[in-house]
């Protein structure tokens, strides 16, 4: 079959040839039906060693960590409860199912999921995938199975950031979105369905702003820059924002979220864009508030962004390429060309 991986350490991503997967004793072989793609992709290519080994990755591994599709084989003594041809969503991160972080809810924090399918080991940009636990997969329930990729990643770690801060969008507050690009578009659908705050998008695509406002926003901004905060506190009456998602997370981003907190508020970091804060707990961190981080999400907001979607609450906007054509779909992806999320069918 037809798979993009990654072959060595430090090296680069291509399209080759790998023998279709067999499902063993308690494993289940699904037919790839659309794999989403994410920035978070490019930043494994060329990876080293000395960064993916201590995280359990393994050379080589294919790409794609929002995939969904149709069972095809299920291996022997596996219990399911779903039956060849039924369409699935993978779940992106990877996780034990027994250590106190899983049976509390808490899978995204797992000690096990550090490599997970498309980081580190194999994932969804090839025509199958290998399913080692069945508990990965969930019924897409009438969900077109090529699309709905991104529902997995994009989809469901916005909803777990907005679930943090749920209880503080209320009437007369102000949610703040870093970031319009695939995580943010979803984060503003939800905090729409899920509270009355007014809601703030920062982003410099004109474009992106525009697809922000039609899904919901109040306002959108241009930036995110070192006039961004100000910005919000001007918009606010000098109050500053009781919600802060940052899904960028630059150094520049992190500092314009963080000085644009009112105090009591909530900042939420979850871009991988690799930035710092060099303020102090006095003059940078929100008085009585509150700094979080994560990464990914759980089973449990998965499963809740499939019935969201399902039932028509949020919109998922795609663009489809081909596998054939993945290359130019990452560079129209990394240059900024594309809106929708971007999926790519084997």
């Amino acid at each position: 079959m037809q798979a993009y991986r990654i072959r060595s350490w430090r090296g680069a991503a291509e399209l080759c040839e790998v023998p279709v997967p067999v499902p063993g004793p308690g494993q289940v072989l699904m037919k790839v039906a659309g794999c989403g793609l994410c920035h978070s992709d490019l930043g494994m290519i060329g990876i080293p060693a000395e960064f993916g080994e201590p995280l359990g990755w393994s050379m080589p591994f294919t790409l794609g960590h929002e995939t969904t599709g149709w069972i095809a084989g299920i291996g022997p003594h596996t219990e399911l409860g779903l039956d060849e041809g039924d369409a699935v969503a993978l779940v992106a991160a990877a996780s034990c199912g027994h250590c106190r972080y899983c049976i509390t809810g808490q899978d995204n924090a797992c000690p096990g999921g550090s490599a997970g399918r498309g980081y580190g080991r194999d994932g969804g940009l090839a025509e199958y995938v290998l399913v080692e636990d069945p508990r990965d997969l969930l019924p897409l329930g009438g969900l077109d199975a090529v699309t709905a990729g991104p529902l997995t990643d994009a989809g469901s770690t916005s909803y777990h950031a907005v679930r943090r801060v749920r209880s503080r969008l209320l009437p007369g507050a102000t949610a703040v979105i870093l970031g319009a690009g695939g995580l943010g578009r979803f984060a503003v659908q939800y905090v729409r369905l899920f509270g009355a705050a007014r809601t703030i998008v920062v982003d410099h695509a004109e474009n992106r702003r525009a697809q922000a406002l039609e899904l919901g926003a109040d306002e959108a901004i241009h930036g995110v820059d070192e006039h961004t905060a100000v910005r919000i506190r001007e918009l606010t009456g000098s109050a500053g924002a009781d919600v802060v998602l940052d899904f960028v997370g630059t150094d520049g981003s992190i500092a314009a979220g963080l000085g644009a907190l009112a105090a009591g508020g909530a900042f939420g970091l979850v871009g991988a864009g690799g930035g710092g804060f060099g303020g102090n707990w006095f003059s940078g961190l929100p008085r009585d508030g509150e700094v979080f981080t994560f990464q990914g999400s759980d089973i449990a907001d998965t499963r809740a962004v499939i019935e969201l979607a399902r039932t028509g609450a949020i919109s998922n906007p795609t663009e489809v390429f081909a596998l054939a054509d993945i290359e130019d779909a990452y560079r129209r992806l990394e240059s900024g060309q594309l809106i929708g999320r971007v999926v790519a069918v084997p």
